[in-house]
Parts: structure tokens; sequence; C-alpha cells
């Protein structure tokens, strides 16, 4: 053993012996003999808290400046917060701040573009950055000391002198296009952006959401037109903390924004707000193994004299892990992975409150009843004394944390400005928390929460409820369905409802062309052997592909991939694919609907059925397809709709283009014909060249077809 290890155990022994004879001397017992209460600790009261208030300016043109220094790091930040955001966008332009606060910052200025400031902040790793929210829109940048003469001239520049370039614009509207595309892929956000529409009304500008058809309206003369009416400095609130000498700050600042011109006064835009009926809403989702719980009706503002005790009651109610939703719902039920909610309270617009849970599919019902009877019980059980305790201490020791840097009290600070609050709102906020009694919290309690005022969202797989929802009351579903993009095939304005003269003419060649009615109406169905090539990011993945279509709604398919069979069943009830480990997963209705919308898609279905009352044919114009001067025929075959491009001299179709499905959400998707041959009488095209919204995504060669099998 080593020298030191016995030093150490000679060491500890003597402590031991020093304590044991101490004990024996004096009869002094060891704490934990005294079993002493945690509760009989004496703690003393929090120090009063006055944070370092940033200096005020205001300059004469009316923007308002906060100075704030922070001399710990050699660091400047900045941020300005312009007022008017989307809250204030046009219903038919929904979108506009958010392609509004990109383009503004990857647009550049007029002297440069977007993406020489990268190279020259990169060099620097300095940021200047722009985006927008409900209320405003901002610029900020973030830099070394050293380089901040140089970073905020790009700050300035920017502010001032934006460019909106086009190519820039066409990328965020492609970006926000996408986003559309996948919002209904989790159940979360499904349930977030529902259940803002039944708090707030679903025409609400706190609630709408960009659609394919906002976006496509939204040009660059908008985001131009959006910066000329809200930036301006009488508009505008500045923001600078970080180690910098305030009065050599002031100076820069007012060289540099004092002669900028006042804008116009804003008029403020009246907002109402119309929350959806009590009751029970529903929304399916197949693909998913849990639900999505929310119950919610209109809240309150901050600026509301019962928030104090609000904040109380929230954290009491269903604020933390020792709140009272989560001890009973989570840890004695045993009902949901998270558990929580209160009355809500915002700045500028009331808050939503919500009451959420999340929990297995299984426990749907039982859940929902759970937190029921947890909202009934707060007038019968009101919050006690030990409750408010634990709720103040839990708010006032997370409060200095909130505010525990120089730049974290400047935000709130120019929030407080922004929205008109007091000053001194945040210096009072830890004694009004403190003066809360019990009598407010069940005041409050009793005054905003009310079951039968609450609308209660549901988003799960309904065929794994452990009740039907519809077992607790009426039930509305709210349809999710993504609006298709205006102006292509698919969207239901341009589907045509009756044929025209042209278009029928044209019809007949495209049939004629492929063998005659009488012989495509014999055909019930077609089995066929596919050569698929997948376009992926790794580069093409050849699989072959078995298929039987009966018309016009079943279809069986199986996909030979590498990793193994693939088979997907449709019918016009339900559709599933299994897996190659044997797993079976449902499609979702959408999928299963566009599935059997491309089965009536097909040519031979709907040459076999051009006379049928419900297939119309519409002829709309001339396209140029390759060297041939196509006509375009948009075909409605029994409610699915499709465009036809067509060769007039051999009726061939050159091209389709359709609504579909891609892997993240609606995508417009074109195919090129290819090859045509003649198998049995009728003739086909054997090869096909697919697209995906301007991107190629397969190729389907066709190395064997069977009629009627």
């Amino acid at each position: 053993m080593s020298s030191k290890i016995c030093s150490a155990i000679k060491l500890t022994h003597i402590a031991s012996l020093l304590i044991l004879s101490f004990i024996a001397i004096s009869g002094a017992v060891p704490a934990r003999a005294q079993d002493t209460s945690y509760k009989e600790i004496p703690t003393p009261p929090l120090p009063a808290f006055h944070p370092e208030q940033p200096k005020r300016i205001q300059l004469s043109n009316g923007m308002v400046i906060f100075l704030q220094e922070d001399h710990e790091l050699p660091l400047i930040d900045v941020t300005a917060r312009i007022r008017g955001g989307s809250s204030n966008e046009p219903a038919n332009k929904v979108g506009l701040v958010d392609l509004f606060g990109e383009v503004w910052r990857t647009g550049g200025t007029k002297t440069q573009t977007g993406d020489q400031l990268d190279d020259l902040l990169e060099v620097r790793a300095a940021k200047v950055e722009t985006g927008g929210g409900p209320d405003s829109t901002g610029i900020s940048l973030s830099c070394l000391k050293g380089d901040f003469d140089d970073v905020f001239k790009v700050f300035h520049d920017l502010l001032l002198n934006p460019e909106f370039r086009a190519d820039k614009l066409d990328i965020a509207q492609k970006q926000a296009e996408d986003s559309i595309s996948r919002r209904n892929d989790q159940i979360g956000g499904i349930a977030a952006r529902e259940s803002a529409k039944l708090a707030y009304g679903a025409n609400n500008p706190y609630a709408r959401e960009p659609e394919y058809s906002t976006i496509a309206a939204i040009g660059r003369q908008d985001l131009i037109d959006w910066h000329k009416t809200y930036v301006h400095p009488n508009n505008m609130i500045l923001g600078v903390s970080g180690d910098f000498d305030a009065a050599a700050m002031e100076k820069k600042l007012r060289a540099a924004f004092e002669s900028w011109a006042k804008g116009p006064e804003l008029r403020k835009d009246e907002i109402k707000f119309q929350p959806a009926k009590a009751g029970y809403y529903l929304i399916s989702k197949e693909d998913v193994n849990q639900s999505s719980i929310r119950m919610v009706a209109l809240g309150t503002t901050r600026s509301n004299p019962d928030y104090y005790a609000i904040s109380v009651f929230n954290e009491a109610f269903g604020g933390g892990f020792s709140s009272r939703l989560f001890n009973d719902i989570r840890t004695k039920r045993g009902l949901a992975y998270n558990v929580g909610g209160g009355i809500g309270t915002n700045f500028g617009h009331p808050g939503i409150m919500q009451f959420v849970a999340g929990t297995k599919s299984q426990s749907t019902i039982e859940t929902v009843r759970a937190l029921d009877e947890n909202i009934a019980n707060v007038a019968t059980n009101p919050i006690t004394d030990d409750e408010i305790k634990q709720a103040k201490d839990a708010i006032l020791n997370a409060f200095v944390f909130r505010l525990d840097s120089p730049d974290k009290v400047l935000a709130e600070r120019m929030t407080y400005e922004f929205y008109g609050y007091p000053a001194d709102w945040l210096d009072k906020y830890p004694a009004e928390i403190q003066k809360v009694t019990a009598a407010d919290v069940n005041r409050v309690a009793s005054k905003y929460l009310h079951r039968d005022q609450l609308a209660v969202l549901v988003v799960g797989n309904t065929k794994e409820f452990d009740k039907p929802l519809s077992s607790l009351g009426t039930v509305r579903t709210i349809d999710i369905a993504i609006p298709p993009p205006p102006g292509v095939i698919g969207d239901e304005s341009d589907k045509p409802t009756a044929s025209n003269g042209e278009g029928k003419a044209l019809a007949a060649k495209v049939v004629a062309a492929m063998g005659g009615e009488a012989k495509l109406a014999a055909i019930q169905s077609v089995k066929t052997n596919i050569t698929l090539t997948q376009k992926t990011p790794q580069g093409d993945l050849p699989m072959q592909m078995e298929s039987l279509i009966l018309y016009p709604d079943h279809l069986h398919a199986v996909m030979q991939t590498p990793n193994g069979a693939i088979t997907i069943v449709v019918t016009p009830a339900a559709a599933f694919m299994e897996l190659p480990n044997g797993q079976t997963q449902p499609w979702p209705d959408n999928r299963r609907a566009e599935s059997v919308d491309q089965i009536k898609r097909d040519p031979i279905f709907i040459a076999g059925h051009a006379s049928d009352s419900n297939v119309y044919f519409h002829a709309a114009g001339t396209e140029k397809v390759g060297a041939v001067d196509a006509r375009i025929v948009d075909v409605n075959a029994d409610g699915a709709a499709i465009r036809w491009f067509i060769d007039p001299e051999t009726g061939h179709i050159l091209k389709e283009n359709y609504r579909t499905i891609g892997q993240h959400g609606p995508v417009q998707g074109e195919t090129d014909m290819d090859d045509w041959r003649t198998i049995n009488g009728i003739t086909l095209p054997m090869v096909r060249h697919n697209k995906q919204d301007g991107q190629d995504s397969s190729t389907a060669e066709y190395t064997a077809v069977e009629f009627n099998p």
C-alpha cells in the first residue's frame, strides 16, 4: 500500500476519534439523531430584487433606444423591434411577415447581395439576422466589440435599404410551401394549431395559417410595401447590450438615426376573438399510437389585475411536477406522459386557457375524464395554503433565472415599452406574487375556470381509443386536409364539371388511338410487371413491382426492395402496407383516397368510361411539349382530376399533370409518356417518367401487361 493511501487512512481514523471524543465530552448528538424536520429549518426572506435598468433615450423622430452596459465579455448585441406583425397581414396573404423576415436578410441591400453579406459577416464570426412574429418584425446583430463599426454598417444599411431580391423570395416561398406540406405530420403540431383556432376563432389573425394560395399571392412588391409602411423610427424600439461606453454609443446612434424622417402613425387594427362553442372536437390520425388532448378557451392579458393570482393558480394546478394535474393524472393514475395547463396570459392580446395531456390511444377517454374530474374538483376542494406556498416558492425561485444577465433585463424592459406596460412592472413582480392569498387564488379559479365553456380537442387514432369520443357527448370532426395550390389540376375550382365540344373530340382521338372504347370498356382489371427506378439523394434505386388493379377502386401491389418485399393493398374502405418484417401499417384516409384517385386517373379507366355521365373533358388551350403543339384537356373522371397534353396528330397523351401526395404531403405530379406499344389490341405507353414539384422522382418501365387476369 502506498504511503499516500496509508496517510489518508490515518487522517480519516484520527478525525473519527476526534468527533467521537467531542460527542463524549460535550454530550452533543449528531443532527441526524435529532430527527429535525426540514420544515423547521429557518429560511431567510429573499433579498430585494433590483436589477440594473438600461438607460432609456428617445430621439426627436420618436425612436426609443435602450442602452445596457455589460463588460463581462467583449461582445455587443443590438436588437430593433418594429411594430407590425403577422396579425396585421391581409387575410389573402397570410405568411407575408414570415417571407418578409426571411427575404429581408437573404435579399441583401441595394449595394450588396445577401450572399455577399454572408461572406462579410462570416470572416468576423458576426451575425445580422431578421425575422417576424405575431406583433412585430425585427433585425438584430451580434459581434465582437472590435468589429462593431463594420457590422453596424451592415445592420444600418439592411434596416434602411433592403432589396428583397426576387430569387431569394422564390426560395423562401418554396420553403414555406414545404412547411405547409408537412404540417400534418406530427400530432403535437396539429393540436397546437387547431386548438388556437378553437380558442381565438378560425379566422382570427393570431390563429390563421399560411396556405399554398396565400403564399403564392405574395410578390416582391408586397415586401417592399411592408417595409415602407412599418419600418420607421417612431415605430421602433432599439436595444443595445454589451461591452461599450453608454455615452459614446448614444452619440454613435444619434448620428446614425436622428436624421431619419419620422413616418406616419400606424392605425390600430381591431381584432375580434370568437372562441368556438364548448364541446368535443375530433381529428382522426390513424398513423399514430397516441393522443393529444387539449381543453381550451380564451384567456386574458398580463395587464389584468388578476394576473398575479392567476400565475399562482396556474403553478399550483398545472404548472410543474408538483402540480395537482401532474400528481393525479401522471403520478397516481399513470395516464399521461405529459399533463399541465392553466389560464393563459399574453402581453399584447389574450392568451389561451388550455389544459393539455398526452396519452396512449387506449387511455384517451379515461384521460379526458381525469382532466374533467380535476377541473371540477377545484370548486369542492380549493387550492390549499401549502399548495400556494409551494407554487409561490417555485415562481420566485425561477424568477431570478429569467433575469440573471443584463441582456435578459434589457429584453424584458423592451417588451414592456413595446406593449405599453409600466417601467417598474418587473420590479414589483416578486412583491405582487408574495401578496397573493388563498382567497385570491380560489377567486380567480372560480371566475375564469368553467368546464362547460371549454372546447375539447382530441387528435389521435380513433380505432384504438378505449371508448368512442362520442360516449362523452356530441362530436364535431375537424377537417385538416391541406388545400392544393391554386391554378393546378386537382384544385376543386379547376376540376371540370361539364365537357366542351373540343374536349370531347380530343378525348375521342385518345380513345381511338388506344384501341377504341368497346375494347377498353371490356377491361375490368390489369396486371403489370414494372421496373421502377426511384430517384434518391444517394442515386437511382431500381426495384421490381407487380401490380394488380381492379377498376375502379382496388389495388394490390408487391414491391421488391433491397430490404425485402412491401405489399400495398387499397380498397374504397381501407388501405394498408405490409413491411418486410411482417408489420402492417394502416394508411390514413387521405392517402387511401389519393390511391383510389390514381386508379381513376389511369388512361385505360378514363378511355373505357369516356361516355359515362360522370366523366368530363374540357379543352383548355395549347402548350408546347417538346416539338409538339400539344392540346390541353382537363379531365374529371368520377371526381378524380387530371390534365392531359395530347398530340392532336396521333392522339397519344404526351404528358399528364395532376395533384398527388408525396413523402411530405401534397405535391404537383407530372408524368411524361413514352414508348407506345400495342398489346392484345390495346396501345399503351410502356415508359413513364415521373416528377414531383418539377423534380425527377421515378421512372416506371412496364415489362409485362395482362388484361383481365
